[in-house]
């Protein structure tokens, strides 16, 4: 479970506040989604979620152990796609000891689970963006952390393998009763994974609530500063809905 009460963050050198009075509880096993513009705090908050850095006013607790996945990834050395999961385990591991057989098999079944296990072997440094995205959340899910925080987990990803990763984090919630905080420029995403949404605008001003209420067109509209469009489409049973921008109606 995550806490956050009253938050507030502006840089020192700036006036205004990135956001501000910004509260929220999100239990085990729900999925929050921030959204907003390039610069409006996603990632800012969602490290202050995971404690790498401090709010200005408000606080926040978090109820377990946290796993967090960052936008980027740069390994300092060629460490292979196993080596990086099994940092994961670091704090399972005793001071001067080596992975155990244990700690092997839950990197191995972590790579699975984001079909990422055969990659075992590979230099971390020869792999594609997204597929570096994929075993640093395999990583994450090796801690066995409660709280999984990812910034733009799908920004590497094509359409194939969003789809399997949303899958996924929708299964890893539900099943497991993860608590998932996850940042991203897709509002589809929102539709799809989302139990609340935070929709951050920047100068101070945002909102947060049930995805239903508040991942709509008006406020997306609001948010992004561009027509916004819900479309839906049924197939058989199934029926599925995206959020989608009219381009055409910006004027720049």
């Amino acid at each position: 479970m995550i806490e956050a009460e009253r938050l507030g963050f502006r840089y020192a050198s700036q006036g205004s506040y990135l956001f501000q009075d910004l509260s929220f509880t999100l239990d085990k096993g729900r999925t929050l989604v921030l959204l907003g513009r390039n610069g409006r705090g996603k990632t800012t908050l969602l490290r202050i979620l995971a404690g790498l850095a401090v709010p200005v006013i408000g606080s926040v607790r978090c109820g377990g152990a946290v796993g967090y996945v960052p936008q980027q990834f740069v390994p300092a050395f060629n460490y292979s796609v196993l080596d990086v999961v099994l940092m994961g385990r670091a704090r399972h591991v005793g001071l001067f000891s080596r992975p155990s057989a244990r700690d092997r098999r839950l990197a191995r079944d972590a790579l699975d689970l984001v079909g990422m296990v055969g990659f075992t072997e590979r230099a971390v440094a020869t792999l594609s963006g997204g597929e570096r995205q994929l075993v640093l959340i395999a990583r994450a899910l090796a801690s066995e952390a409660a709280i999984l925080l990812l910034d733009e987990p799908a920004s590497a990803l094509d359409f194939h393998n969003q789809a399997i990763m949303l899958s996924m984090l929708r299964r890893l919630s539900r099943e497991r009763g993860l608590t998932i905080v996850m940042t991203t420029h897709e509002p589809t995403h929102a539709l799809e994974i989302a139990d609340q949404v935070a929709l951050l605008y920047g100068k101070g001003r945002c909102e947060q609530g049930p995805m239903e209420q508040f991942c709509t067109e008006d406020r997306l509209s609001d948010l992004y500063g561009i027509a916004m469009d819900r479309l839906e489409h049924q197939a058989g049973d199934a029926r599925t809905a995206h959020i989608v921008a009219r381009y055409s109606a910006i004027d720049i």
